[in-house]
């Protein structure tokens, strides 16, 4: 879950890429204080996909230090049934600034299998420096979180890029500094638990995780509107593949116009 969290789009690859200018300078034109997005997990060993969790995304508008900040915590649990099989507790926050939407602080604390870890990273945007308890580390600019990264990437102008570009930008986690990129796919009919949408789809490349294999091997799929709000993830992880669909939403900043039908 640290991934499907990560999800849209939180990654990683071995090409060494600066950030691009869609990860500098950005202003929020995709979402709103109090929007409220939940998913449902599916899991499937054998070809046939149960609900073995859930994953729900918010944000407010709160101040830090003075600056007006949005909080977004992400938090993602499998199914108490399932809790025998891979038990996951997992809880992100993120706050980062409302004019360019660069990370100010970051909040992990993971439960996943047994893997636990607690994170906090403060952001010195100006002088390119994430202080964390293991030390102080360097960071280029327009650095992203793992849960910033999300919101982050939902203002980017799709409709300029043409299929198979790379989209590149730089995220800080686990004390290291990753080059990374969205590879955009293009756009096409998506059909969801929820209901059926005009989609953009790409893939983001994965940091290998407790429950991830690393590489390009996760597909996202966001609305086609103003939105950009992800509505399906599908990727294969240690032992099986889960899909993760948009189940309900609240608080959009623009009408779901992506949706050709539901369910």
């Amino acid at each position: 879950m640290r991934k499907i969290l990560v999800t849209f789009f939180s990654l990683v690859m071995w090409l060494k890429l600066s950030a691009g200018d869609d990860f500098c300078g950005i202003r929020n034109t995709a979402f709103l204080p109090n929007e409220i997005l939940t998913y449902n997990v599916f899991y499937s060993v054998i070809g046939i996909y149960f609900n073995a969790g859930t994953a729900t995304f918010s944000t407010t508008l709160e101040k830090l230090n003075n600056r007006p900040v949005y909080h977004a915590v992400g938090e993602g649990h499998t199914n108490s049934n399932y809790d025998f099989i891979f038990k996951v507790r997992d809880k992100y926050e993120t706050y980062f600034d409302t004019t360019h939407l660069q990370p100010v602080k970051f909040i992990r604390n993971v439960d996943e299998g047994g893997y636990k870890k607690l994170e906090n990273i403060t952001f010195d945007q100006q002088n390119n420096i994430a202080n964390t308890t293991k030390g102080v580390f360097k960071v280029p600019n327009c650095v992203q979180d793992v849960l910033s990264a999300v919101y982050y990437a939902r203002n980017i102008n799709y409709n300029k890029y043409k299929v198979d570009d790379k989209i590149p930008f730089s995220m800080f986690l686990d004390n290291q500094v990753y080059d990374l990129y969205i590879r955009y796919l293009g756009k096409e009919v998506v059909k969801t638990r929820y209901g059926k949408f005009n989609a953009v789809k790409f893939k983001p490349l994965l940091v290998k995780g407790t429950i991830f294999e690393g590489g390009e091997k996760m597909t996202v799929w966001v609305s086609d509107d103003a939105n950009h709000i992800p509505l399906r993830i599908e990727s294969p992880i240690a032992i099986g593949s889960v899909k993760v669909d948009m189940m309900q939403y609240r608080n959009l900043r623009y009408p779901l116009s992506s949706k050709i039908s539901v369910r």
